[in-house]
């Protein structure tokens, strides 16, 4: 017997019964959310089969406040649980009925509530609060239209309704609050007893001494201006028995003061975000991981003042860590990353602009470690121009069974040999990140690189005088020519019979990528773009900065890349109206395109995007001097979730009347 899902209008076949609906959930379930979301809309049996509660959990929506959201909110009332971001609140008559909507329609079913951009009033969030019951995450980073008169939650009756109704909140962000202060903050997390995330990122908190009072923090009772460490470390003991997640990012905390918190009795914290903390030193560290040695998580990029003292610190101390920031650290060198790469946890190292590491003891430490011991699952070495092609193979052939993630952006020594190991070894990759290497060219994409070059030798000899550049200035040598400043060698038809026949990893090797970004790989032609972008699952290319390809590319990739939802063409002139016309069809999930400096784009691709692109999200068209203003308010007027429209300077605008 044959079995059908269904008709494509909604009706069971006639000759055929329709599987079971939990047949096609089951099906379903194999699926991407994108696929599952495109499925949903072939006829009514898939929908139905999408709404299984299986697939509804973790959904965010995401819109601006406008008229017509109110029917969208009565609309999500249907569903059993749901979560929100709304943008662009404000203290006007269709922002009040908006909260107001939600509170009525989504108030027990709402898990998740976000108002970026917003500048909502004190009365309209607290008529919304007391009715959502399930809240478990409330984003206020940056309303500081809530906080900058004091009087947020200070009637006693108000603390009493958001108590009842928050007393399940487990994560809340307060960042980039300029006016947050002791009172205020009391208030509102009194309401929030059994918190387990909480972040302060930015807001400008008193760890030492109170400027407005000119005395040390502690001294007085609590501050109606400014946030103190005192009243922190008051939260902190409270709400130890929960807490288990801190941002503390780009405040201006003290080694003294992170001693403190960190000493906190019975606190037991899992993540740690200190970015941008540029007062902390290598003693900060030390003291942290000998009162916090649970964290899983620790974020310390940006603290400028850290040293490899602080890497050895955490190899020793923290056994348990699974993701580890040092990114901007740019004291840091080699020493220490091989203890830490043993840390049998580790699933997540980010050492981008790290500019003295070059991989050796990275390699050196797994070596060292147990092949099933090896957890790294991302590994971000953006702008370490150190690091090689030797380096990149053997992280490569080591990490081959777990990496998912590697970004390689702006390594300028980087060249196709790397590419070819990270293709022959990764090919669990789901992320890769190529930007601004400029040595990579069409052969290493192809996987056309001689096999005896993919094995680099470790012997490091004497090779005879290297030069730099200004060397030649001097007057005695002429400096030699460096391999980006060449053109490069095309790919002939005769390469390609040969790339059909040979078992050489091209790029097609990594059939996962969601992810590729080959920005400002300058020497890239459409001979490599054509062959391999050829990725069904691939969300996210960026493809900009790339003067030799043409519509062609475009087109090649938009026909074998149909799941794409954001692509990058900026600064690529070879692009014009007839690749977008071929490539826009194939494009119906694109929620994100940028088409900036793309002088051959006209009016003509406008219409084509409001054709078949109707889910755009985002468009930059800036500097495309053939761009109409009249067709930018025509294509704003057709596209309804169009968020993000950059169009600055177009039609040929004068730059220099600009400010």
């Amino acid at each position: 017997m044959v079995w059908t899902m269904g008709d494509s209008d909604g009706e069971d076949a006639v000759d055929t019964p329709a599987l079971p609906v939990e047949v096609v959930v089951y099906i379903l379930s194999f699926l991407h959310a994108s696929d599952r979301k495109e499925a949903s809309l072939v006829c009514r049996s898939w929908y139905s089969a999408s709404q299984d509660p299986r697939f509804q959990r973790n959904i965010t929506f995401r819109f601006p406040a406008s008229a017509s959201s109110l029917e969208l909110i009565r609309g999500l009332g249907r569903k059993p649980r749901c979560s929100l971001i709304i943008s662009q609140l404000d203290g006007f008559s269709i922002s009040r009925s908006l909260l107001l909507e939600v509170g009525l329609c989504l108030g027990p079913k709402l898990e998740s509530l976000a108002l970026p951009g917003s500048s909502i009033t004190e009365a309209s969030l607290l008529a919304l609060l007391p009715r959502l019951s399930s809240l478990r995450r409330l984003d206020l980073r940056g309303l500081d239209s809530l906080f900058m008169s004091g009087a947020f939650l200070s009637r006693e009756e108000h603390r009493q309704q958001v108590r009842s109704a928050l007393c399940g909140l487990e994560e809340l962000d307060l960042s980039d609050l300029r006016y947050l202060s002791d009172l205020t903050f009391n208030r509102l997390t009194g309401c929030t007893p059994r918190l387990r995330r909480l972040s302060l990122a930015g807001c400008h908190i008193a760890f030492e001494f109170d400027p407005y009072r000119g005395c040390p923090v502690g001294a007085v009772e609590d501050s109606s201006a400014l946030l103190s460490l005192r009243n922190l470390r008051r939260l902190l003991m409270e709400q130890k028995s929960t807490l288990v997640a801190l941002d503390l990012s780009r405040t201006s905390i003290t080694p003294e003061s992170l001693r403190t918190v960190a000493q906190v009795q019975g606190l037991f914290l899992e993540e740690l975000i200190l970015h941008g903390c540029k007062e902390l030193t290598n003693y900060s560290v030390e003291v942290l991981v000998k009162h916090q040695p649970s964290l899983l998580k620790l974020d310390i990029s940006g603290c400028t003042e850290l040293t490899s003292r602080s890497v050895e610190a955490i190899a020793r101390g923290l056994r348990s860590l699974t993701h580890l920031s040092l990114s901007q650290d740019w004291r840091i060198t080699e020493k220490g990353l091989s203890d830490l790469l043993l840390l049998p946890s580790l699933r997540s190292l980010d050492l981008s602009e790290c500019l003295h590491i070059n991989g050796t003891e990275m390699v050196k430490g797994l070596k060292g470690s147990d092949a099933a011991r090896r957890q790294l699952e991302t590994l971000n070495l953006r702008s370490c121009t150190y690091i090689r092609d030797p380096a990149v193979f053997f992280l490569a052939q080591l990490l081959g069974d777990t990496l998912c993630e590697l970004d390689l952006t702006s390594c300028s020594n980087v060249t196709d040999l790397s590419v070819c190991a990270v293709a022959t070894y990764l090919q669990k990759l789901v992320v890769l990140r190529l930007g601004w290497c400029k040595e990579v060219t069409d052969w290493g994409l192809l996987g056309m690189v001689q096999r005896a070059k993919c094995e680099p030798d470790e012997e490091t000899g004497d090779k005879g005088p290297r030069f730099t550049r200004t060397f030649g200035n001097m007057g005695f040598f002429k400096p030699p020519r460096l391999p980006f400043e060449e053109r490069p060698k095309l790919v002939t038809p005769n390469d390609l019979e040969q790339l059909r026949q040979q078992a050489g990893a091209s790029l097609l090797a990594l059939s996962r990528l969601q992810e590729l970004d080959l920005s400002a790989c300058s020497k890239l032609t459409d001979s490599s773009i054509t062959q391999v972008m050829r990725f069904p699952d691939l969300h996210h290319l960026s493809l900009s900065m790339l003067p030799e390809i043409t519509d062609d590319s475009l087109v090649s990739t938009a026909r074998h890349c149909r799941s794409l939802t954001s692509l990058v063409l900026s600064h690529c002139p070879g692009i014009s109206d007839r690749g977008v016309a071929h490539a826009a069809p194939y494009l119906p999930r694109l929620q994100h395109l940028y088409l900036s400096c793309c002088n051959n784009i006209t009016d003509r691709s406008l219409l084509l995007l409001v054709q078949h692109c109707k889910r755009l999200r985002t468009l930059d068209i800036s500097r495309c001097n053939n761009i109409s203003v009249a067709a930018v308010d025509f294509l704003q007027t057709q596209l309804p979730f169009l968020e993000n429209l950059h169009y600055k300077f177009i039609g040929g605008a004068d730059l220099s009347l600009s400010l």
